[in-house]
């Protein structure tokens, strides 16, 4: 096994099936990064949502998707041509990967690209026990998504911070502040049917943990551009946690743990959760 591959297995301690799949998947989201950054992705693009927050600031869940934010608005671009480097470097640390951009079906400023491998074989490759194979089945492939948002809201900041695995390199990310931002519109307005997306409701309840400001700046860029805010009006706190608010009123609690809990080790994380504990959170929202 490579020496960073093992160094990377460390952190992690693996004793289900699905921690050895989730620990899969972000050695690889790790090495797709790094893949991004020697192709020099990040001079044009920023790193945000889910998986940014675990990866670079240590959210205790984990997150399937790879998503990021051109930094200045491009219909033209285009994402395959960093197949090669994605491809190119997850090779070099063993990992036989196909990589994939997605054909667009329809007019969206999201580009999408998968990474594709043997779930199986790669397991077996980063140390998992032969005795767990019987867990798996021979066929059965790891999927990772990317996307990229070709037409970025405005009004967000980023920064540099370095990532140290598989070796110490840079990622461009949107600020915290925009990243709440986002997370918030996700919350309030994300289109899942009847489905319930817990993981938002999740991390909104990070963010308050952590004292982190909301950007309402750019939350409102991003509300006018989805057309669920008026252009020539001023969001102001307190109609956004108005907003919040209503969402959690109509807030099916049952099935938001239902969807998050794969992604945590720890049930006690959403066992407490009420609206009240919700509404309550809302009140530490602010922003400057």
């Amino acid at each position: 096994m490579n020496d960073a591959i093992a160094q990377m297995l460390k952190k992690y301690t693996c004793t289900t099936s699905a921690e050895y799949r989730n620990a899969l998947k972000e050695i690889i989201q790790q090495l797709a990064l790094y893949g991004l950054w020697r192709g020099k992705f990040f001079e044009h693009a920023a790193f945000y949502g889910g998986t940014a927050l675990k990866i670079i600031h240590g959210l205790n869940r984990f997150s399937e998707d790879l998503d990021f934010s051109l930094l200045i608005s491009d219909p033209s671009y285009d994402l395959s041509k960093y197949e090669n480097a994605v491809q190119k470097e997850l090779e070099a640390f063993g990992f036989t990967m196909e990589v994939e951009v997605k054909k667009k079906n329809m007019e969206t400023a999201v580009q999408s690209a998968f990474l594709k491998g043997n779930t199986l074989e790669h397991l077996l490759l980063i140390g998992m026990p032969g005795k767990e194979s019987k867990y798996f089945h021979p066929q059965e492939k790891v999927k990772i998504k990317f996307e990229v948002d070709t037409d970025p809201p405005p009004r967000f900041c980023t920064e540099a911070i370095p990532v140290y695995s598989p070796v110490m390199f840079s990622v461009r990310t949107y600020c915290m502040t925009d990243m709440f931002a986002g997370k918030l519109s996700a919350l309030l307005f994300r289109q899942w049917q009847r489905r319930v997306k817990g993981r938002d409701w999740y991390d909104f309840l990070w963010f308050i943990s952590q004292n982190i400001f909301v950007n309402l700046d750019h939350l409102q860029a991003r509300m006018v551009q989805i057309e669920k805010w008026p252009s020539d009006k001023k969001l102001s706190l307190e109609e956004l946690q108005e907003l919040i608010h209503h969402k959690i009123e109509k807030l099916d609690l049952e099935l938001a743990k239902e969807d998050v809990l794969p992604f945590i080790k720890d049930q006690a994380y959403v066992e407490g959760w009420t609206k009240d504990l919700f509404h309550a959170a809302v009140k530490k929202l602010a922003f400057r």
